[in-house]
C-alpha cells in the first residue's frame, strides 16, 4: 500500500553523525506511522524501503559526510508496511565553528511523473546488486550501474532534470 502526503507538507528529520534520529516532525511521524518514542535514537535506515538501491544510499552518505548536500528520490517504508515516495534534500548540520554535528533532511511529496522515470533506474541498480552476497559489494555494483546508466550525467543533474521536466 502506498501512502502519500500533501504537496504543502514537509517531512523533517535530524540525525546525529551515525544516522540516529534526534528529531522527527509531526508529518514524519504521521506518514511513517511511528510514534516519537519509537523513532528517536533509532537508525534513520529504519524507514529504508528494500526497493531503494544500496548504491543510492552509499551516494547519499558519501555526499553528506563530505559536507555536501544532495537531492534524492527515495522510497521509504512505514512501520505498518506502507511505502511512501519522497524527494529528499539532505545536508550536513554544522555547529558555529563549521564542524559537522549531524544531518538534516527535508522531504516533499514528489510528482508521479518523476517517480515513473526514476523507478526503471532503481530497478537496474537493484538488478546489479542481486549478484552480490556482501552488502558493500552490492552497493558498489549498484553505484556503478547508476553511473553507467547515466552515461556521464551525475545523479544530481538527473534529479534536477526530472524536477525541471515535471515543473514545466
Amino acid at each position: 500500500m502506498e501512502r502519500t502526503f500533501g504537496q504543502d507538507e514537509i517531512i523533517v528529520s535530524k540525525t546525529d553523525l551515525k544516522g540516529h534520529i534526534t528529531y522527527a516532525n509531526d508529518v514524519f511521524l504521521r506518514v511513517s506511522a511511528y510514534a516519537e518514542q519509537e523513532i528517536l535514537g533509532k537508525p534513520h535506515n529504519i524507514i529504508r524501503h528494500p526497493e531503494t538501491p544500496r548504491g543510492l544510499f552509499r551516494l547519499v552518505w558519501e555526499t553528506i559526510q563530505d559536507g555536501g548536500e544532495i537531492f534524492a528520490y527515495l522510497n521509504n517504508l512505514a512501520k505498518d508496511g506502507a511505502n511512501y515516495w519522497v524527494l529528499a534534500h539532505i545536508t550536513a548540520s554544522r555547529d558555529r565553528h563549521g564542524t559537522i554535528v549531524g544531518y538534516h533532511s527535508n522531504r516533499r511529496s514528489p510528482e508521479r511523473a518523476a517517480i515513473a522515470r526514476i523507478e526503471p533506474l532503481y530497478a537496474q541498480m537493484r538488478a546489479a546488486e542481486a549478484g552480490h552476497r556482501r552488502a558493500v559489494d552490492a552497493a558498489a555494483a549498484s553505484r556503478q550501474a547508476l553511473e553507467d546508466t547515466l552515461g556521464g550525467q551525475t545523479y544530481e543533474e538527473f534529479v534536477w532534470q526530472l524536477i525541471g521536466e515535471v515543473v514545466r
